[in-house]
């Protein structure tokens, strides 16, 4: 056989298994996040890996307001596949499907943003300032809300709803003072900002141990100067696992053949955002209290895990 109709019939060959994975006619719809943040620049290339490995249509990215809105979508069946934080899929959602978890993926990082020349240095100086706690029915408002509690502040400070984007526009404006976000590092819009004036991040420490003691599924970390272009130091926040969900509608084995393409598809999601490069095998399974899916156990299992 010559080398010329040897490569034609590797490729052939290649195109024929492509093609022939079983999942030609499926069509699924992933709950993707708003435009900005990690979860909707993961979702392109993760659509993108499911068309080129399984054989199916491209699955259609759904922008959403953030993790509870994304669960809302996928217990009600609006969608087969979800981010999440993993304080929001700790929370019972009435609907006919079950969460299920395919993968641990990064942690997310709670940010408190503030101008540099405010004298703004703890949480509690957040009294009587004007505060971005995140959209409705986002993991950022629940993140943040529990820090308000916590360093009681639940009076006392005039809250807005917005998301990111309209958080730093309102900020740029002078409309706030101050805004949260939690997301994974760096994310794009806040390096963005970061970029054209002086921010700094706030510092939790103070209150750290309490909302871990009231909320054990948040873990302390710190944000080094370095991921963005800060004006103040390395600051310690709180953490909280991101989650890539599906439900028990889904067949075992397209849920395992997601969770392969997953981490085949890392180098791209990488490429996508820095934050996945936290995307570990190991830590993949740590899905608690969310069960993993029977699909995703038995790659897991076939990979030794």
């Amino acid at each position: 056989m010559t080398r010329v109709r040897l490569c034609v019939v590797l490729v052939a060959l290649a195109l024929l298994t492509a093609c022939d994975t079983g999942f030609e006619g499926v069509r699924l719809r992933i709950a993707a996040g708003f435009d900005g943040g990690v979860y909707h620049a993961l979702s392109a290339p993760l659509a993108d890996a499911c068309r080129a490995r399984l054989g199916m249509a491209r699955p259609e990215v759904l922008q959403t307001r953030g993790s509870p809105d994304n669960l809302n979508k996928l217990v009600g069946g609006e969608v087969d596949i979800a981010f999440s934080a993993a304080d929001v899929a700790a929370e019972r959602r009435p609907g006919p499907r079950r969460p299920m978890a395919l993968a641990r993926l990064y942690n997310d990082y709670l940010h408190l943003v503030v101008r540099d020349e405010d004298p703004i240095e703890a949480v509690a100086d957040l009294a009587g300032r004007r505060v971005s706690i995140g959209a409705p029915e986002s993991g950022v408002a629940v993140m943040a809300r529990r820090v308000l509690e916590v360093a009681g502040l639940t009076g006392g400070l005039k809250t807005r709803d917005l998301g990111l984007a309209a958080s730093i526009d309102a900020f740029n404006a002078g409309d706030i003072d101050a805004f949260f976000w939690s997301g994974g590092l760096p994310t794009d819009l806040i390096e963005d900002l970061s970029a054209i004036r002086r921010i700094r991040l706030i510092d939790m420490t103070d209150i750290l141990p309490n909302l871990i003691n009231r909320y054990p599924v948040y873990n302390a970390e710190l944000i080094p100067a370095s991921t963005y272009h800060l004006a103040g130091p390395a600051v310690n926040t709180l953490s909280v696992p991101n989650y890539l969900l599906t439900t028990d509608a889904m067949p075992a084995d397209l849920a395992m053949a997601l969770v392969e393409t997953l981490f085949e598809a890392q180098p791209a999601l990488v490429r996508a955002n820095k934050a996945a490069t936290a995307i570990d095998i190991h830590s993949a399974i740590e899905t608690d209290p969310v069960p993993l899916h029977p699909g995703a156990v038995r790659y897991y299992r076939e990979q030794k895990i």
